[in-house]
């Protein structure tokens, strides 16, 4: 019997990469792999987004995260288009919204580290989003870095729709 367990504890430990990460995800793990926040893994909580939060979301299918995905700001997601990305979600539906070149402002208040950068790395045009005391509709959301002032963030891309947040994350180790 020993034997016969042999080549099935060996098929479980050369399968156990593809379906480990799948646990971990219904588990609630997420990766963040990107500098906007810390690399590492966060837990998805069962709690509705609110301003403050750390939020996963999906970008919606627009040209500039096509131009993003091409210079690499983001990467692919497998099997949707674009990877999911990890932001704070500063802005909801009634707030007033400025993005200009000092940065990007919410209710009057101008947030940290988000002057945009008039060009990447590269030395290629960032598509710098501009508003001017716009107000939020409800189903509109700002997500930013306030970590890395080098993210790719709603300094670039503008508002979104609410739907594209999958869910509210907490850190669990970060390097």
């Amino acid at each position: 019997m020993t034997q016969r367990r042999r080549p099935v504890r060996l098929l479980v430990l050369l399968l156990s990469p593809l379906w480990l990460p799948g646990l971990a995800l219904l588990a609630g793990l997420r990766v963040n792999h990107t500098h906007s926040f810390p690399p590492g893994v966060y837990l998805a909580v069962p709690k509705a987004p609110a301003v403050g939060d750390l939020v996963m979301f999906r970008p919606p299918e627009e040209a500039v995260f096509d131009e993003a995905l091409a210079r690499g700001y983001i990467g692919n997601g497998g099997f949707s288009h674009y990877e999911t990305m990890l932001k704070r979600l500063v802005a909801v539906g009634g707030d007033v919204v400025t993005i200009d070149d000092r940065g990007v402002s919410v209710n009057g208040q101008t947030l940290k580290n988000s002057k945009p950068m008039p060009m990447d790395e590269a030395g290629r045009p960032m598509p710098v989003w501009h508003l001017k005391d716009y107000r939020l509709s409800e189903g509109e959301v700002l997500l930013m870095s306030d970590y890395s002032p080098i993210s790719f963030d709603s300094r670039y891309f503008g508002p979104i729709p609410r739907t594209q947040i999958q869910s509210v994350v907490r850190p669990v180790l970060t390097w």
